[in-house]
């Protein structure tokens, strides 16, 4: 499985506040944002821009296990892959013995089906994998 490229970086924000420190201090725009119900949790997306090539999403948890993310402080979570299909993508995987997060990719912001190799597998680095399924709400 070869990736697209790098969709984004996920860090977890203990709460908005934070979310909104981070951006501020990088002067990071908002693109868009959006509810994910699997994983319970609010997520702003920023725009590509000053630091290169790859958007932060910032996940907001709402409530589950994000919660308690390193003692719930938050931090960085996760780097996704685009490819060009997810379920082939954890099918490649699991023909290699190794387990994804999820038994079916699941949606992820409105615009994404996503899943993610277990990070026992990918030596504790936790990849997610993102087919891109819409446009999102972007922010004008």
């Amino acid at each position: 499985m070869k990736p697209k490229r790098i969709h984004h970086v996920g860090v977890i924000a203990k709460d908005r506040a934070m979310a909104e420190h981070i951006m501020d201090m990088f002067q990071l725009e908002i693109d868009y944002e959006d509810d994910v119900q699997a994983y319970d949790s609010h997520l702003i997306f920023t725009k590509y821009g000053p630091v290169g090539d790859v958007p932060i999403e910032f996940i907001i948890p709402r409530s589950g296990v994000l919660t308690q993310f390193r003692d719930g402080r938050g931090g960085l979570h996760h780097i996704a892959f685009e490819v060009e299909d997810v379920e082939a993508a954890a099918a490649e995987f699991r023909e290699k013995g190794m387990g994804m997060l999820e038994e079916h990719a699941v949606p992820g912001s409105c615009d994404i089906m996503v899943n993610f190799l277990r990070p026992r597998f990918s030596d504790g680095v936790l990849f997610e994998f993102v087919e891109t399924v819409g446009e999102p709400p972007r922010k004008k």
